[in-house]
């Protein structure tokens, strides 16, 4: 991965607690498994699907 490639920043704003087992461990998987952690990601269709998958759990923050 090169310096220049794009990030985005995804932040946990829900509980995983009484979620699906897949769906916390795709918060795991995101460097995400407290309310309120913050991490920042490669901007890959990989991370988009995995973001898409707990949309309802978290906020992204695009950056430019």
């Amino acid at each position: 991965m090169t310096s220049n490639s794009k990030k985005i920043k995804v932040e946990q704003y829900a509980s995983s607690a009484r979620r699906h087992h897949s769906q916390r461990e795709t918060l795991i998987g995101l460097k995400l498994n407290k309310i309120g952690r913050v991490a920042e990601l490669p901007d890959t269709p990989q991370t988009r699907g995995m973001i898409a998958k707990v949309a309802h759990l978290v906020r992204v923050h695009d950056e430019k």
